[in-house]
């Protein structure tokens, strides 16, 4: 089943719906509520609608290519989420914004035209599951804690780290769901403890971006979680599930570690001039 461009065009999907949910949930939070206010209006849940839509996509675009394909379509995400929210305020989008976007997709571009991943084939032990999603578990737990005792800005940046590491946590644990369904069916899927996993996580990272939006300080906030979760998802996709690029030349690396530097650094840039 694997197809890579099929695996783009349901990532891109997931990425725009994934934009109107963030927008929809920003806006809400504007107007003051608290988040547990927020969260008994019948709009909150519609915005939560559009995030469990965009991970069914997600889902989808993981049964066709590997998370190293998919993460960095996912990046674009914070681009749409931009252009959605400028056309929500009927304003035109920077001249800044503009660029950065161009750069951020460039870059997503250069990841999956350079390295061409390839799936994996390593199932991991069940101790390594354990550990990582223990030390995840336990850090974010504290970290939590921790930001509920933090002036605003470090409370956002917290929840922004946070959130960017429950949403790559999501992302591993769907690939890993998502395969299970190929190979048995439904009854793999709901036999898969991964998909129980990255319904938690998933609920939870919207929760915490919550929290974060309510900071009040975007401009921390936004670029710590876009930043986290991609490096994350990265990480265990390489050393966890196996996954590589088809490029193992040194000049290969070499290229695919510039663009996901600049993809980062462009996600920063971006969030940050948006919002000046």
């Amino acid at each position: 089943m694997h197809n890579n461009f099929l695996a783009v065009v349901f990532a891109l999907v997931s990425a725009a719906t994934m934009a109107g949910g963030t927008v929809w949930r920003h806006r809400i939070m504007r107007d003051g509520s608290s988040v547990l206010r927020s969260m008994r209006r019948p709009a909150w849940w519609g915005s939560m609608g559009l995030a469990f839509t965009a991970y069914g996509f997600q889902a989808a675009a993981l049964a066709f290519g590997t998370l190293l394909v998919v993460q960095p379509i996912l990046a674009l995400s914070l681009m749409l989420t931009l252009v959605f929210s400028a056309w929500a305020e009927r304003r035109h989008m920077k001249t800044a914004e503009a660029f950065w976007a161009i750069v951020l997709t460039a870059s997503v571009a250069g990841v999956v035209v350079f390295g061409r991943p390839v799936p994996g084939e390593r199932d991991p032990a069940t101790w390594e599951w354990v550990t990582v999603v223990g030390v995840g578990a336990v850090v974010s737990i504290a970290a939590c804690a921790i930001a509920s005792r933090r002036r605003a800005n470090s409370r956002a940046l917290i929840y922004g780290i946070i959130c960017g590491a429950m949403f790559g946590f999501q992302a591993v644990f769907s690939k890993v769901a998502v395969d299970d369904f190929v190979a048995g069916g439904v009854a793999g899927l709901i036999m898969s403890w991964q998909l129980w996993a990255m319904l938690v996580a998933a609920t939870a990272g919207t929760i915490v971006q919550q929290y974060a939006f309510a900071a009040g300080n975007l401009a921390t906030s936004l670029p710590a979680s876009k930043i986290v979760e991609p490096l994350l998802a990265f990480s265990l996709s390489l050393t966890l599930l196996g996954e590589s690029f088809r490029d193992q030349s040194v000049f290969g690396y070499v290229l695919v570690g510039s663009s996901v530097s600049v993809m980062l650094i462009s996600a920063a840039f971006l969030t940050r001039v948006s919002i000046k």
